[in-house]
């Protein structure tokens, strides 16, 4: 055996021993939950996650704060009075998510294209001279071609969403120029089902209603996930050898 074809199965028994291991992991895994309830997620820190990473945007140059004698407003405050929504790390605040979408598109091409050549000789010289067999190996026409070509594409699409709902928060971050980053997590567990809704963005102060409310349509770099998991969830995806095949298979 070569050393190549040995590097090969090698190669592609330890890829099968990989694929296994997961898979046998995790049918493991969830023949353990068997009629059991999904498990919903413990509390956890957003900033302590292994893919948090702090945000960073440009900012303005800070200003040193001056303050006035005999005076309780300080120059550079945003309210003379204590306010009592979120505006600083910890704090909570409530997401109103009003999401609506609509896209229509349609696309048509049409293509054809018709060429042929002849450039009328109809003889090699010398051709006349041969006789029998030998004489069907030359063409009858030189330099002939015909050519068609043609193609029709057509494509359109068409998108509906709707999502409203309202969900808390928890400032995570200020940023220097006094920018709140918010993020929120929801689960909501009905029977064998988990709905799953995530917010997150960067929020002006400015824009939080007096009752501590934000439009998700003010949060820049906004990130709305809203999915689930569970039996249903489950049966609505496509067995993992299927996934396999649509990855590797080129047709």
């Amino acid at each position: 055996m070569s050393p190549c074809t040995h590097l090969k199965r090698t190669i592609r028994t330890g890829t099968v021993l990989a694929l296994g291991c997961l898979c046998g992991c995790s049918s493991l895994e969830r023949l353990s939950a068997i009629g059991e309830k999904p498990a919903l997620a413990a509390i956890e820190n957003p900033t302590s996650q292994p893919g948090y990473k702090p945000v960073q945007m440009p900012m303005p140059t800070p200003q040193a704060a001056s303050y006035n004698p005999n005076s309780l407003w300080r120059n550079g405050s945003r309210a003379f009075f204590k306010d009592q929504r979120a505006n600083q790390v910890g704090d909570i605040m409530t997401i109103t998510v009003n999401f609506t979408d609509k896209a229509n598109i349609a696309n048509q091409t049409q293509r054809s294209r018709t060429n042929k050549e002849d450039s009328g000789i109809t003889d090699f010289a010398g051709s006349k001279l041969v006789t029998g067999a030998a004489a069907s190996v030359f063409p009858g026409r030189i330099l002939t071609t015909d050519s068609t070509a043609s193609s029709d594409g057509k494509g359109s699409v068409q998108r509906q969403e709707n999502l409203q709902t309202t969900v808390a928060a928890v400032v995570t971050q200020v940023l220097p120029n006094g920018n709140l980053v918010v993020e929120g997590k929801q689960e909501i567990r009905v029977n064998f089902e988990i709905r799953e809704l995530i917010v997150a963005g960067i929020v002006r102060p400015e824009d939080i209603q007096s009752d501590n409310t934000i439009d998700s349509s003010k949060i820049a770099q906004a990130r709305i996930a809203y999915g689930g998991r569970g039996q249903i969830t489950d049966v609505q995806q496509p067995r993992y050898g299927q996934q396999v095949l649509d990855v590797l298979l080129p047709f």
